[in-house]
């Protein structure tokens, strides 16, 4: 049997995979990497070999890893895995000055958006994407990929959860977010007991979160302190679909893993929005992208690059 990690050896939603092995009555189990789950840290290699099984460990190890990188980042940091989706005219600009955005890339794009949506297991936007574009921030099934279309999937009963930094609690109870199966949770600093009850009748779970060093007077919430709550949910990748300025605080607070930028061949002038809202002084404070990954997707191209 050849596995891309080790086989857990504990009861957790579904029973150990040793158990399965053993009673398979397998000879050899090939594992490209050692679990880190601290529950099992190699605990299932050991079980198997005193069931007489060779196990063997270590082949393919870095393909093993690409497979799920996000569990691996949880376990190491307890953080999930980051990546942080833009769209972009060919001189990046994301929105006219009024907030028109519709539409900037074309079909292929927009479908290779619903993959990345549905290989995660969150979705964090902003209030302020909420309130401009009366988002569901769903995955839509019918709209995946040609390649994803005939892969099993329960996005008719299931969707990632729904996370959106609200800081001062404008989200309207009405709001298309909340009307989504699975869990959408508000993440706040404001305790008004009042808004938070209505959101709740919605469906929706507040957490209150901290907030971060005030920047101009302005507080905005930790937003570290929002991904260490969804790596104790067991959150193993997000995906951050918001503006400017939360996509620019994600990368200038080092909490993005990867950008994942879709390019299309377009001008909006230099009155539009811009991709990303971070203050840059000086070329020795400028952020370099590597691992640059480049794809052709119809008239679009998608960049995926690590900071």
């Amino acid at each position: 049997m050849y596995v891309s990690l080790e086989p857990c050896c504990h009861q957790g939603l579904t029973p150990p995979c040793t158990d399965s092995l053993i009673k398979a009555k397998v000879s050899a189990v090939i594992i490209c990497n050692r679990d880190p789950n601290p529950l099992i840290a190699t605990g299932g290699m050991q079980t198997l070999r005193a069931a007489g099984i060779t196990v063997t460990d270590g082949l393919l190890a870095k393909e093993g890893r690409k497979l799920n990188p996000g569990f691996f980042a949880r376990m190491q940091t307890g953080l999930p895995l980051v990546r942080v989706k833009l769209a972009q005219s060919l001189d990046g600009r994301t929105a006219m000055a009024n907030g028109e955005s519709y539409w900037i890339t074309g079909k292929k794009a927009r479908r290779d958006v619903q993959h990345w949506r549905a290989r995660s297991h969150a979705i964090i936007t902003g209030i302020g994407t909420v309130l401009q574009d009366d988002c569901r921030m769903s995955v839509r099934a019918d709209e995946l990929p040609k390649k994803c279309k005939n892969l099993p999937h329960r996005f008719d009963t299931y969707q990632p959860m729904r996370v959106v930094l609200d800081t001062h609690l404008r989200i309207p109870p009405s709001a298309k977010i909340l009307q989504t199966s699975g869990r959408c949770v508000v993440m706040t600093s404001a305790k008004d007991s009042t808004k938070i009850t209505a959101l709740q009748k919605q469906g929706a779970e507040i957490i209150i979160m901290p907030l971060a060093k005030a920047e101009n007077g302005i507080g905005k919430l930790d937003l570290k302190a929002v991904l260490t709550w969804l790596g104790r949910e067991k959150i193993n990748e997000v995906l951050v679909e918001a503006g400017a300025a939360l996509a620019g605080q994600f990368i200038i607070n080092k909490l993005a893993d990867e950008l994942i930028i879709y390019m299309a061949p377009i001008l909006m002038g230099s009155s539009a929005r811009p991709l990303i809202d971070i203050k840059i002084d000086t070329m020795k404070e400028r952020l370099h992208l590597k691992k640059m990954k480049l794809k052709h997707l119809g008239r679009d191209w998608r960049i995926i690059a690590s900071l």
